[in-house]
């Protein structure tokens, strides 16, 4: 875990004194987290008006999501390990540059496959962000505090979800959805400015200190949580980036503002009771995120048109999904040990290759079967990602408080 020429001590000293959480910097990373979940995610609140501007179907509007996933995915590993020397902050302040510019092209394109291509570009940066916001706020902060901090600085994905994708919903009807992104890269010249005040900076790794890719991926417990988090991201981003076409299919269609709304604000409430309890249960809340969000697939499956069902449904949801990226890395984490760097880089991968891929399947499932097949499929997938951490007792998702 030391990335620098000092002990993991001298450096907690310097930014977490007195067994305090490092704050300020930490909420830098929230906002980063915060962005780069908005850069994958506000697309899906306005899909309508974006197939309106581009003249394309929804279909092809979501693919504005999957090209940023994509993008993700396939940046994760490589510019992990190609930016693994550097300074940390200039990694992140060079990411940061991306969200600007890229945001600021997709406000001003009106061309679909030059917006495609930002969105792509966006994608790379936000996977090279994943890669670094996890071990950059665990190297913070000492271990028994790594699980809280990490909550902290994760806790601006579910803030994304209730605030920024439902404003960004509403303020796409009132003032168009190129505006929400040039909103977006006002965001990002704001924290380029926080970074450089409240971030401390640390030395990347020595070519000594990286253990091999294959010896990481063959550590026990990495390999079933890196497929937990394919089980859980995939069908949670077929049901949450075609939400509006599968709430129309319902009779439901005006009530997307609300319902995102509902599903961030139990998310919000999620992340707190995560953060407070992932260092003692992880297994436990593994577990019942995925059963209970199983729940709420066959919910909708069984065809459920009343909007109360469906709002408590929702909640459920946000409820069950709201710490999943703090369980799931802190789980590759804790079973990948020294390789947790590496680890992370493949489960950003696998987490963003989902994402795009539930694009890409949402899709065909909206053009072919429709959106009600959608909670059919969601359900069949968490059930194999449950009995996959079920069965992952002894590494990987194991009982008992964090060793």
């Amino acid at each position: 875990m030391d990335k620098s020429s000092g002990t993991v001590a001298e450096r907690i000293e310097c930014v977490a004194p007195a067994g305090r959480l490092p704050m300020s910097g930490l909420l830098a990373l929230t906002m980063a987290s915060f962005i780069a979940t908005a850069n994958e995610t506000v697309p899906a609140g306005l899909l309508p008006q974006i197939a309106q501007g581009f003249h394309v179907t929804e279909a092809w509007a979501g693919q504005l999501v999957t090209s940023c996933a994509l993008g993700s995915g396939i940046a994760a590993i490589p510019l992990t390990t190609a930016t693994s020397k550097w300074q940390r902050r200039h990694v992140l302040l060079l990411v940061l540059v991306v969200f600007l510019v890229c945001n600021a092209i997709t406000a001003a394109s009106s061309h679909y496959v030059l917006t495609l291509v930002a969105r792509f570009a966006v994608g790379l940066a936000t996977g090279l962000a994943w890669s670094l916001l996890a071990t950059y706020a665990r190297s913070m902060v000492p271990v028994s505090m790594q699980g809280r901090a990490l909550a902290v600085a994760m806790v601006g994905i579910p803030l994304a979800l209730s605030v920024g994708v439902p404003l960004s919903a509403w303020l796409g009807t009132m003032i168009g959805w190129r505006s929400v992104f040039g909103i977006m890269s006002g965001m990002t010249l704001v924290l380029m400015g926080w970074v450089f005040w409240a971030v401390p900076d640390y030395p990347g790794q020595t070519a000594d200190g990286r253990l091999p890719m294959r010896q990481v991926l063959a550590t026990p417990g990495v390999r079933p949580v890196l497929f937990v988090v394919m089980a859980w991201i995939l069908p949670h981003y077929i049901l949450y980036t075609y939400i509006a076409p599968f709430l129309a299919s319902v009779g439901l269609a005006g009530n997307v503002d609300s319902v995102l709304l509902i599903f961030g604000m139990s998310a919000m409430f999620g992340i707190w009771l995560v953060g407070s309890l992932v260092d003692r249960w992880l297994r436990l809340l593994v577990l019942t995120g995925l059963g209970a969000f199983a729940l709420v697939s066959l919910t909708f499956g069984l065809g459920s048109t009343s909007l109360e069902v469906i709002c408590v449904a929702v909640a459920i949801w946000g409820l069950s999904f709201s710490g999943a990226p703090t369980l799931l890395q802190t789980a590759l984490a804790d079973a990948a040990g020294n390789g947790a760097d590496v680890a992370q880089s493949m489960l950003v991968t696998v987490f963003n290759l989902s994402f795009a891929g539930s694009g890409i399947i949402g899709g065909i499932l909206l053009e072919s079967a429709g959106a009600k097949s959608f909670p059919w499929v969601v359900l069949l997938i968490l059930m194999i990602g449950f009995l996959t951490a079920w069965r992952a007792n002894t590494y990987g998702f194991t009982s008992g408080p964090r060793r």
